[in-house]
């Protein structure tokens, strides 16, 4: 059944069989873009590279006529083209090396075992996702502040923190403005029920109505 379909080199396969192996490619290719897509939040670009990409791998595999060393280096080169412009986190770099998996097994005629691996990852994937969602604390948010240079920022929102907050913790200070200025960031989990509104207006109080950002942390931020 995990047997290959291809009983030769690259150039004695059959066109059925070259062709079966891109219709294959291109539904899989789908089926990750799609899992992808219901586990991450990214932009349509990378979801049509993860539904083409398992065809290109092929591709070049048949190409390179099995040479499996040397199809590897091309494939791998391909795929970190992305990586090198714009910075992936862990999901997506999942799921490129996937689709890449995808093509080297139907490249070399494995067509079930592409599709049982597939079939698998994606359960796994999604079930994984669920469960992380589940533990992911609602009610954390990253919050930033600006203060003027004047005011004592390891006390001047002490209450208010402790009034609004269940936790939280000063991640950075740094001056901005020509030093005139200092920007806050925290880490907060908000208590149920409060008003985000009513936190932020009465920390504008305080600031003198100055920046003030209130924003969940998002995942994609944590990035191999």
């Amino acid at each position: 059944m995990l047997d290959s379909i291809f009983s030769g080199s690259a150039s004695l396969i059959s066109t059925q069989n070259f062709f079966i192996c891109i219709g294959v490619a291109i539904i899989l290719g789908i089926i990750v873009s799609l899992t992808h897509k219901a586990t991450t939040k990214t932009s349509p670009h990378f979801l049509l590279t993860l539904a083409v990409l398992p065809v290109l791998v092929e591709v070049v595999i048949l190409l390179i006529n099995g040479n499996l060393g040397t199809s590897l280096a091309v494939a791998g080169a391909f795929s970190l083209v992305r990586f090198r412009s714009m910075p992936g986190n862990s999901k997506e770099i999942i799921s490129v090396f996937w689709a890449m998996a995808i093509g080297l097994a139907l490249g070399m005629g494995y067509i079930m075992l592409a599709v049982i691996v597939t079939v698998i990852l994606a359960i796994v994937i999604i079930i994984a996702s669920k469960i992380v969602d589940t533990m992911e604390n609602k009610n954390e948010r990253k919050l930033k502040i600006t203060i003027p240079e004047n005011l004592d920022y390891e006390h001047v929102f002490k209450d208010l923190l402790a009034k609004y907050t269940e936790k939280h913790e000063l991640l950075k200070v740094k001056t901005t403005n020509m030093g005139s200025m200092y920007e806050l960031q925290y880490m907060v989990t908000l208590k149920k029920n409060i008003k985000e509104k009513a936190f932020m207006d009465e920390i504008r109080v305080r600031n003198g109505n100055m920046l003030v950002m209130l924003e969940r942390p998002m995942l994609s931020e944590v990035e191999l």
